[in-house]
């Protein structure tokens, strides 16, 4: 009996090898390629190339052009406006969750890293980046509704292009730890609406500062490597 492989298929190395490159900017957003090209650069066939290529254009990343290859889907403001808009009431729902639940919510991991005296946090703004979209997503995982982390997950995907760019400025990196403790503080003391109310401006902050990236910005995070490769939360 043939067993089936947990390795993965040609196509999903390609797509996400040609998903991490547009995260870490070695593709921009209105860069434009070819099947021939991805498929020369990473020693595949056309066949799996398309494919990956697929698959990212539904997940919105990528968009064919008519008789002239692929591109990496430009920046669409108004579309990044809808995501904040429903991640702010996912997580508002979630920490209503949170603080609403039957015993103790599973935050241990957020207070050891956020609740940390000001000499003990990080500065590296990569760093700090990844773990902001941690302790984002763990809040929603942690109040226990799958089919909301789902959603929620995907969502962080796609806005995880511009989110990365915003923690280059020290000054969000300290407005991170300080909001971050602020919120937790008031769900371990089971205050929703004010959780609700702090995540609420938390995130309409951070919203506000992706209107302020420019493509300059974009090709400054190329050429200085700033910022690392991460996996999927």
């Amino acid at each position: 009996m043939n067993q089936k492989s947990d390795r993965p298929s040609l196509t999903e190395r390609v797509y996400s090898a040609l998903k991490q490159e547009i995260f870490d900017f070695v593709l921009l957003p209105g860069d434009r390629f070819t099947e021939s090209e991805i498929a020369q650069r990473m020693s595949a066939s056309r066949t799996p190339v398309r494919e990956a290529l697929t698959l990212l254009q539904r997940e919105g990343f990528v968009d064919v052009m008519f008789r002239a290859g692929w591109q990496v889907k430009p920046f669409d403001f108004e579309k990044f406006d809808q995501l904040y808009e429903l991640r702010i009431v996912l997580e508002q729902a979630a920490v209503r969750k949170l603080c609403e639940m039957e015993g103790t919510p599973d935050l241990d991991a957020l207070k050891e890293f956020w609740l940390v005296p000001v000499s003990d946090r990080l500065d590296d703004g990569p760093t700090v980046s990844l773990m902001d979209e941690r302790f984002h997503v763990h809040l929603v995982e942690a109040c226990g509704n799958e089919e909301m982390a789902r959603v929620h997950h995907n969502i962080t995907e796609r806005l995880r292009i511009i989110r990365r760019i915003d923690f280059t400025q020290r000054p969000r990196i300290e407005a991170t730890y300080q909001e971050h403790a602020k919120i937790l503080r008031t769900i371990i003391k089971r205050r929703s609406d004010e959780a609700q109310r702090l995540l609420k401006t938390h995130i309409e902050e951070s919203q506000a500062e992706v209107r302020k990236i420019t493509l300059h910005m974009l090709h400054e995070a190329r050429q200085g490597h700033q910022l690392p490769k991460t996996s999927s939360p």
